[in-house]
């Protein structure tokens, strides 16, 4: 039934007007004209005839939605039988608070009706309307900037369009079909609202003149404000949402064009080659989705060059592998040279001649272009950042940001925060009765501000979060040191079926980088809900940032732990033959390839990066939803005639079944994780940035349809800028110039080539480099009970073997110490890293002083728009004299309330 709080709806009585069937099913009240603004929900706990429909399997599936919202009470039922009485006197409470904020929306102004129909047993809507004169107190109150009447020519796309005509012909064609996406040569200024000035502004439509972004966001803000003051304690919308009085809020998705052109012209896979309209999608969802999906669009257009450049490289390795000396001289079967076993016991002497697919292929990413490239993508990164700085700019100047400052809301704290300080105030009211002391009234009207949590409240979540932090930052190390031993002791169960040796690596490198990667999975999901179950912040902005932190933190070790041990650690930490270093007294450390790791941690980047984009992408946002709602279409055994009923449904009941829009975090984070795996270690893998190329562009795509098909639509929060996210990606890109010179330096053999060809090499090439980097062991040195079952290999016995390491042969007078040569190389490699360091933050701080941040035409338009808000408000007062002195009054009295006009009228005095 239909329960109108407001205004009833007469349209039956009167047969003035009849709603067509677009508008009953649309987003408009009872009477098909007043529009829903904003959507409340809450739990109906009456009884509902059961019809033949509704008592199918289909309503069983809708009354699941609520189960959530209900687990709750219906647990601590079960818990205390006499919980179970109380839960009616619970809904009671909850509905007396609905009428007491009901009644307090109605004081601001709003049109309320509630629609508790039987289509959607168990749930009950609130739809909010505000009318016209509410709209500009609110707009007024919030300084919406509004166009106005004066128009202003951009310079900027009149002068782009005269340069650039035949680069506008030749992208017409990827431009979407949409009146956004067209450059407009004019711009409505752009000033406050204010009801004194309404003619400033073009009123003649003033149905359109604010849209639904605009309306869901003065009426959300109309409901941020009210509170509920008849209990004990001062509660608004947020708390009631998470005491349950409410089970959602949102705005609701627009049925008309702009809905339909974003789908047609942004979320579908058919236009992946297309422009984003962002334009239309700031005009839609706010300029804070707006920003990210700018941002994303300009992230994944830098990556076409990086994408060539690596390819580029890679193609240039596989160029000059047949050209490739050290290479050469491992796969020539001539070297006949011995190498010590690769594990105790059970490993065999071994020919170095068997590791000529793995020299092989290590050539590709470990060639002189190497070094090139890490410059290359460095000041990429630097080039990205200033591009997107600029892009952000003139979005700003273009969306009237220019002036916008994002300021905390101290009087809307989150529900979680109210909930700790009425605790605490129940705390002080017990401690003051058991002293015999009267309770400390608080008023309700400033009960936020007058109890706040102090340094001694918070020192438990303070401790908790730093235990649990320490914890899982811990447990990520062991999962490390774990996959490491699965490597040692598959490796050594290999050996003892005598598969061949290169059969063997190649098995443990896929299956531990398989293992890792569903691990990084796994307890991605696992570090996410605990950060956020660590984070109890007062306001919705510090909570976001500080979980953002929390989560960047454990989910950047979780990634790029495995990958920060295989660059640096692997093959470090092993000792020599006759002298190993053992981890748990039974488990010999492994080894690298003889061509390097840098091998085995190009294998791990490319399924830990594939892996993660094409199981969190295409399993997590688009297989599991669709397999939900698979099951549950099973599960409820939906009909033709219930698949009828659902088509019924009206807009407002439609989104109730769409997921709640959890923020912007989950897809930025995806983002931030890709560009550090393409710009950290991009040195050993050139191919990340194609990649990473092909998954945004299905991702762009992807996040589209599902903001407009598969969410609610998200209220419309404005912001100017990234946030926090942009100091990540810089703290991220100038890491990822250190860490490509630690594995240029220490990773590959790019160091240990230079110094042979230059200072050992009789001629000048890198002809007995493999022979150079060998060193001598002779076997009667080994251990008791670590030296191989079968000394012999082949039809010899084995007298000495090698191994890779810069060592003094057995006879010499330190057998066994580091050579001259090591620490020649090592000293090269220190050196390599600090030059390299210095001369590539030396050109990206070049280059970040030489693009600035605000384009010049930018500021050169703004001017002018000032300008031109003078010349406006001039004519304005101007017509104000002429009017008073005509009717004998002083053109400047005390009224005026803007500091401009103040100013304006002195000059028009003197």
């Amino acid at each position: 039934y239909i329960i109108i709080l407001c205004l009833s709806n007469r349209t039956e009585e009167n047969n003035v007007w009849e709603p067509s069937q677009a508008r009953k099913l649309g987003p408009y009240f009872h009477d098909g004209r007043r529009r829903i603004d904003y959507v409340l929900t809450y739990t109906v706990q009456k009884p509902v005839s059961m019809s033949p429909t509704s008592s199918g399997s289909f309503v069983r599936g809708l009354r699941q939605s609520l189960s959530r919202s209900l687990r709750r009470s219906t647990s601590s039922a079960q818990d205390d039988p006499e919980n179970a009485s109380e839960l009616g006197c619970q809904e009671d409470v909850k509905r007396v608070r609905r009428e007491e904020f009901e009644d307090n929306l109605m004081e601001m102004g709003l049109e309320l009706e509630k629609d508790e129909g039987t289509k959607i047993p168990g749930v009950g809507f609130l739809k909010i309307h505000a009318p016209w004169d509410i709209l500009c107190r609110e707009a007024e109150f919030m300084k919406l900037k509004m166009p106005t009447k004066k128009v202003c020519p951009i310079m900027i796309i009149i002068q782009l369009m005269k340069n650039h005509n035949f680069f506008n012909k030749m992208t017409k064609p990827l431009q979407p079909n949409v009146e956004d996406s067209k450059m407009e040569t004019i711009k409505h200024l752009s000033y406050p609202f204010s009801r004194e000035k309404q003619h400033l502004f073009d009123l003649s439509d003033k149905d359109s003149f604010f849209n639904s972004k605009n309306r869901s966001l003065i009426v959300h803000g109309v409901l941020k404000r009210t509170k509920c003051v008849r209990g004990k304690h001062n509660v608004g919308l947020i708390s009631l949402l998470g005491n349950g009085v409410y089970t959602s809020a949102y705005p609701l998705h627009d049925v008309s064009n702009t809905s339909l052109l974003l789908y047609d012209e942004w979320a579908r896979y058919s236009i992946f080659y297309k422009y984003q309209p962002i334009g239309l999608i700031r005009k839609y969802f706010g300029e804070k989705v707006g920003l990210y999906f700018a941002w994303l669009g300009v992230y994944t257009q830098m990556l076409i060059p990086a994408s060539i450049v690596g390819v580029i490289v890679f193609l240039y390795g596989c160029a000059t592998l047949d050209d490739n000396i050290p290479s050469m001289e491992i796969c020539d079967p001539r070297n006949n040279i011995t190498m010590c076993p690769l594990c105790d016991r059970v490993c065999n002497y071994w020919k170095l001649v068997a590791a000529c697919g793995t020299a092989r292929a290590s050539h590709l990413f470990d060639n002189s272009a190497t070094v090139f490239f890490s410059i290359f993508m460095a000041l990429w990164a630097t080039m990205f950042m200033e591009h997107w700085k600029r892009r952000q700019m003139r979005l700003n100047y273009i969306w009237d940001l220019t002036t916008f400052e994002e300021e905390e809301v101290s009087g809307h704290p989150r529900a979680e925060y109210e909930f700790r300080t009425m605790q605490k105030s129940v705390r002080v009211d017990s401690r003051r009765e058991r002293r015999g002391k009267p309770k400390k009234k608080v008023s309700h009207h400033f009960f936020a501000s007058t109890v706040k949590l102090t340094c001694t409240d918070r020192m438990p979540a303070y401790m908790t979060t730093l235990v649990m932090m320490c914890f899982m930052i811990c447990a990520t190390f062991v999962v490390v040191l774990g996959v490491v031993l699965y490597r040692i002791a598959i490796m050594t169960a290999l050996q003892l079926t005598q598969t061949p040796a290169t059969n063997v690596r190649a098995t443990v490198k896929t299956t531990a980088a398989i293992i890792n990667l569903i691990i990084i999975i796994i307890l991605d999901e696992v570090y996410g809900a605990l950060a956020r179950w660590l984070t109890v912040p007062k306001t919705d902005k510090s909570f976001e940032e500080r979980l953002i932190i929390k989560s960047f933190i454990l989910k950047f070790l979780n990634s790029f732990t495995p990958i920060v041990y295989l660059a640096f650690f692997r093959g470090r930490l092993v000792g020599r033959p006759g002298s190993y270093i053992y981890v748990l007294s039974s488990f010999r450390m492994e080894e690298c390839a003889h061509a390097g790791c840098l091998m085995e941690l190009c294998i791990q980047l490319c399924i830990t990066m594939l892996g993660k984009q094409l199981i969190q992408n295409n399993l997590f946002e688009i297989g599991i939803p669709k397999l939900k709602k698979m099951l549950r279409r099973r599960k409820t055994g939906m009909d033709t005639q219930e698949e009828e009923l659902e088509k019924k449904l009206r807009r407002h009941e439609k989104d109730h079944f769409l997921g709640p829009f959890i923020g912007l975090s989950p897809e930025y984070m995806e983002m931030i994780m890709q560009f550090g795996m393409v710009t950290l270690f991009v040195a050993s893998f050139p191919l990340a940035p194609l990649f990473a190329l092909l998954n945004n562009v299905i991702e762009i795509r992807l996040d589209a349809k599902k903001f407009v098909k598969e969410l609610r639509r998200p209220l419309a929060a404005r912001a100017k800028n990234i946030g926090i996210w942009y100091t990540l990606l810089r703290g991220i890109s100038k890491v990822a110039v250190i860490v490509n010179a630690f594995v240029i330096s220490f990773t590959s053999d790019f160091i240990p080539r230079l110094v042979y060809q230059y200072m050992y090499s009789p001629d000048g090439t890198l002809h007995g480099f493999v022979d150079h980097q060998l060193s001598f062991f002779n076997v009667s040195h080994f251990r008791p009970g670590t030296e191989p079952l079968e000394p012999m290999l082949g039809n010899q016995k084995v007298e000495v073997c090698r191994y890779k390491d810069y060592r003094d042969s057995p006879w010499s007078d330190t057998p066994y110490d580091f050579s001259r040569e090591f620490w020649c190389i090592l000293a090269a490699r220190l050196a390599f890293v600090i030059v390299f360091q210095n001369v590539v933050m030396l050109m990206s701080d070049f280059v970040d002083w030489l693009i600035p941040d605000i384009p010049k035409e930018i500021n050169v338009q703004m001017q002018k728009e000032r300008t031109l808000f003078v010349e406006m408000f001039m004519k304005e007062e101007q017509g104000k004299r002429i009017l008073w002195n005509n009717q004998g009054e002083s053109p400047c009295q005390p009224r005026s309330t803007h500091p401009l006009s103040d100013y304006l009228c002195t000059r028009l005095d003197t």
